[in-house]
């Protein structure tokens, strides 16, 4: 049985209930944690994040993506309204498809340190191209029951 991380080595100031300011970079924003009830069992987490933006770095033009980030929880939980702030505070930042989706993956890595995450960052076209951007943390534990993502990809009319 594991056992739980205590209270005290949680932020004591978490977002969660209270009003707060949108962060203006991914720098600024703040990812909290809460303590893992079910610390000691395997099992998977999904947030679905399907009207992500941020700006193309060269032209300033919005990008569009549908993310999924699927992590097996260790000690920590992440807290979903920091997650919501955390990925607002991309619509003002200029970065590549690719850097966006890795570095969503490694922050929320880094911070709730889980057994296992994953992030697909399925891009909407620009210039003609859709960009699929796939980022994980290692292999999968042994017996997690990890569903397919279910983004299909991009077809255009067809």
């Amino acid at each position: 049985m594991s056992k739980k991380p205590s209270k005290s080595n949680n932020s004591p100031a978490l977002q969660l209930g209270r009003a707060v300011e949108w962060p203006q970079t991914p720098e600024k924003a703040k990812l909290d944690r809460v303590p893992n009830p079910q610390a000691g069992t395997d099992y998977l987490v999904r947030f679905t994040v399907p009207e992500f933006t941020s700006l193309c770095p060269v032209t300033g033009q919005p990008d569009f993506a549908h993310l999924m980030i699927d992590y097996a929880p260790g000690p920590w939980l992440l807290e979903s309204k920091s997650l919501k702030l955390y990925i607002a505070s991309f619509r003002n930042h200029g970065a590549f498809h690719e850097d966006c989706t890795v570095m969503i993956g490694k922050r929320i890595a880094s911070e709730i340190k889980p057994k296992w995450l994953r992030i697909g960052g399925y891009w909407y076209p620009r210039g003609g191209i859709p960009i699929d951007v796939f980022w994980q943390t290692g292999r999968v534990p042994k017996g997690l029951w990890v569903p397919e993502q279910g983004v299909a990809p991009y077809r255009g009319r067809g």
